[in-house]
C-alpha cells in the first residue's frame, strides 16, 4: 500500500462505502415491491414521471426506480440484480466507469440506469456488436416494455 493510499484510502473503497447507503435502502425497499400486483409496479413509471415533472430529481427516486426494475426483471426474466449490479447500475448512473468481469451481469446491470434516466430523456446503450444488440433488444426489451417503455435496435447496416 503506497504513503497516498494509506493518507487518503482507496478511491474504489471511498466509492463502495459512500453508495452502500443507496444499496441498503434499494433492498430495504424490496419487500414492499415484492407486494405490488403487475398492475401497481406498471404504474410505477407513471407515477415516476410525475414525481419528475414536480421537481423531484433522478436521484430522488433513484433507489425506488432501482428496486422497480429489479422486481420487474424478476417477474419478466426469473432473474435478480444483484448488489454488485446495483453498485454497476450506481456508477453508471454518475457517469462513472465500472469494471465488470465477463458473466457478472453487465447486461442486466445496465438496466437500471437505463430506465431511471429514460424516465425524463431518451437513452442510448451503444455495442459495436449486432448480434448483442438485438438480443439484448429483445432479453432485457422485456423490462422496459413492461414497465411501458419503447425500445429499439439500430444495427450497424442503418437497419432496424
Amino acid at each position: 500500500m503506497s504513503i497516498l493510499s494509506k493518507i487518503f484510502g482507496d478511491a474504489n473503497q471511498k466509492y463502495l462505502n459512500g453508495v452502500k447507503p443507496i444499496v441498503e435502502k434499494i433492498n430495504a425497499l424490496e419487500g414492499g415491491f415484492l407486494k405490488l400486483s403487475d398492475e401497481e409496479l406498471k404504474n410505477k413509471t407513471k407515477d415516476f414521471k410525475k414525481r419528475l415533472s414536480t421537481g423531484e430529481t433522478l436521484d430522488d427516486i433513484l433507489p425506488e426506480a432501482f428496486v422497480t426494475v429489479r422486481e420487474t426483471a424478476r417477474r419478466t426474466l426469473g432473474q435478480r440484480h444483484f448488489d454488485v449490479q446495483l453498485i454497476g447500475g450506481l456508477a453508471f448512473h454518475q457517469g462513472k466507469i465500472a469494471q465488470m468481469a465477463t458473466g457478472e451481469g453487465k447486461t442486466l446491470t445496465a438496466t437500471l440506469p437505463a430506465y431511471l434516466n429514460a424516465l425524463d430523456s431518451r437513452v442510448h446503450i451503444v455495442t459495436v456488436n449486432d448480434y448483442l444488440a438485438r438480443r439484448d433488444t429483445v432479453w432485457m426489451g422485456q423490462i422496459y416494455d413492461f414497465l411501458g417503455l419503447s425500445v429499439g435496435c439500430i444495427n450497424s447496416d442503418g437497419s432496424y
